[in-house]
This record gives structure tokens, C-alpha cells and sequence, in this order.
């Protein structure tokens, strides 16, 4: 199915973003609850460009909403698709970095996560456009995001 044909204004279609939403800001916010940063991370060292601690929960809900917006427009468009594995990689990539980084303590291997993020945020905007034009320009601030937390994430792991 193309998004010519995906007909977002049927209730199912509402209820199946509904569902991307709770499941995207649902396991998003309880992962972030679970590895809220500690006395760990506040002893790190930092590079000048570290935002400040209470900028990162407004953003990330800002993102997660477009990311699941992105995710429902392919869903819609063809769930068996290439960007649709994409999509799910980058999710699951995104929920393991966080555990990695702020309960286990390891800079490297968040690093390599998050490079794989990168790749896979990539990989969807590659493949998406084909489908819904919409879902990769939803996903172009998160790229930009997680390029930014990739060069923050190295620094904080030479500097440390």
C-alpha cells in the first residue's frame, strides 16, 4: 500500500497511531524513569557544549511524538517494508542506550549503540522517502539530535 492509498482518516488508522504513541512515549518515559541520571553521571566530566539536565525530557518527547508519528505514516504505507525494520531497529536501539549508558556506566559501549542509532535513523530516511516523503522530514530533527548526543556521548567517554 503507497501513502496514495493508506487512508489515514479511518478510526482504525487513529488507533493504530495511538497505539505508537503509548508504546513510543510509554516504554520512552519508563526507560527514562528507570535510568534517570544519577551522581554517576552528574561526576562526569563534560564538554562546553553539554546542555543543560533539564533540556534532554522536553526533547525527547518532542522527538518521540514525531518518531511515532513517522513510524504509524510507514506502518500505514507498508508495515512489511524495509523502513518499517528500520523503524523498529532505531527504536530498539534507542531504548537500550540509555540502560547502557546511565545503569551500566559504559561510555564506549553507548557510543557504539549510538553509532548504530545513527545508522539505522539513516537507513529509514533512505527508505521511507519511497513511501512517505512526511515520515522523513518527521525524522530529520532526530538525526540532527542524535548526532549531536553521538559527538556529546564521545566526548564524555575520552574526557572520562
Amino acid at each position: 500500500m503507497s501513502t496514495a492509498t493508506a487512508d489515514y482518516r479511518q478510526p482504525r488508522s487513529w488507533l493504530i497511531l495511538a497505539a505508537f504513541l503509548v508504546i513510543v512515549l510509554g516504554v520512552g518515559f519508563w526507560i527514562g524513569q528507570l535510568s534517570a541520571p544519577g551522581e554517576w553521571y552528574e561526576n562526569l566530566e563534560k564538554p562546553f557544549f553539554n546542555p543543560p539536565s533539564w533540556l534532554f525530557g522536553p526533547v525527547w518527547s518532542a522527538l518521540y511524538v514525531l518518531i511515532a508519528i513517522a513510524g504509524w505514516r510507514i506502518w500505514m504505507a507498508d508495515r512489511g517494508s524495509t523502513a518499517m525494520k528500520f523503524w523498529f531497529a532505531q527504536m530498539l536501539l534507542n531504548w537500550i542506550w540509555s540502560p547502557v549508558w546511565f545503569i551500566a556506566h559504559m561510555p564506549w559501549l553507548a557510543f557504539a549503540i549510538i553509532v548504530a542509532l545513527l545508522a539505522a535513523i539513516i537507513g529509514f530516511i533512505a527508505t521511507a522517502r519511497r513511501h512517505d516523503k512526511l515520515a522523513v522530514w518527521l525524522f530529520a530533527p532526530y538525526l540532527a539530535w542524535v548526532a549531536f548526543a553521538s559527538a556529546l556521548n564521545l566526548s564524555i567517554a575520552i574526557m572520562n
